[in-house]
């Protein structure tokens, strides 16, 4: 198989690559990316000289190296998205370029070379928000109702990869997935900011009341969630894709944290809380466990304590990136 992989050099692509060239290494693979604040070449340095893997710097809006690049490769796995929801607030504009127009030229290059095999990974925030204090958990079936410009960008490009499938019969599948976290995450997402304000020996940030909910899944989880789609999922299927069954609150989240990391309670400072904030998502994913088998490979607790030892370890990596996401917010 040879796969174009959008987004490669981003948090869950990277992780995906080395994922798949591990489990598959007589498969090639060429990663497309614009190396924006999200991708990091520095999170595929150990693959860099594998034969099988190729790197092509370059945006999935420009329909001429997109129509390159899909003309050599037989599937296409879709992660290329601009992702963080407080940076949607403030430019809303980029989502809809890279989420929509993106999306859309990725597909209008599969379907004019033969319909390649097109999967596309989207987010359980296209659903909305469910009450806290419920049993309600987003599923297949569930209604989209997003809240930000992110979650909206999401929805319309779900909305075209499946319209791709229902007017030109592309061969599809989408898996909306969880709140990811491991491994070469970006520092400005939730568990690695509290991870790495902790490290530099500063406060972690809660907004509001701190009782938002979201369901976790760990990265590698999700690749392989991932691949059970792409070997033996049904096309032009959605499949829901979450790691938790029961909820945790980002208060719990922090609480857990700092316990691991020999802190207590006066490392927490309560800010502003954002706007649109959705209050709790949870991810019904029995869809993927029955048909396909797929289950997470271990319980939440023991992969935070490796995301934490991962990146104080890995302190090279992040603390460059996060001096310049906190520059963009102080800009801003």
């Amino acid at each position: 198989m040879k796969l174009l992989v959008t987004g490669g050099a981003g948090f869950i692509g990277s992780n995906f690559i080395r994922y798949w060239l591990e489990k598959y290494p007589s498969d090639q693979i060429i990663t497309l990316d614009s190396l924006t604040y999200a991708g990091h070449l520095s999170s595929l340095s150990d693959i860099e000289k594998n034969p099988n893997y190729a790197f092509v710097k370059g945006d999935i809006t420009d329909p001429v190296i997109v129509d390159e690049l899909v003309s050599q490769v037989d599937t296409i796995v879709h992660f290329a998205a601009e992702s963080h929801v407080d940076r949607s607030v403030k430019d809303p504009l980029v989502f809809v370029k890279t989420n929509i127009i993106g999306t859309q030229t990725l597909l209008e290059a599969a379907k004019k070379h033969g319909n390649k095999r097109f999967h596309h990974i989207s987010t359980d925030e296209v659903f909305g928000a469910l009450t806290l204090g419920t049993d309600a958990k987003f599923d297949e079936n569930t209604p989209y109702d997003p809240r930000s410009p992110y979650s909206a960008s999401k929805a319309g490009s779900d909305h075209l990869v499946r319209a791709y499938f229902h007017t030109f019969g592309l061969p599809i599948t989408i898996t909306n997935c969880s709140n990811n976290f491991g491994p070469y995450q970006d520092t400005e997402k939730f568990i690695p900011r509290m991870i790495t304000n902790l490290l530099q020996g500063e406060k972690v940030k809660i907004y509001g009341d701190g009782l938002y909910v979201r369901d976790w899944l760990y990265v590698l989880d999700h690749c392989s969630a991932i691949d059970a789609v792409l070997k033996k999922g049904k096309i032009g299927d959605t499949y829901t894709v979450g790691g938790l069954t029961k909820d945790y609150s980002n208060l719990d989240i922090t609480m857990m944290i700092l316990k691991m990391m020999g802190k207590d309670e006066s490392s927490i400072e309560y800010v502003t809380d954002r706007p649109g904030h959705d209050r709790r998502y949870a991810v019904n994913w029995s869809k993927i466990n029955k048909e396909l088998d797929w289950s997470p490979s271990a319980d939440f607790d023991f992969r935070l304590q490796e995301t934490i030892t991962w990146y104080n370890s890995n302190q090279s990596w992040w603390k460059d990136m996060k001096i310049t996401s906190e520059n963009f917010y102080k800009n801003k």
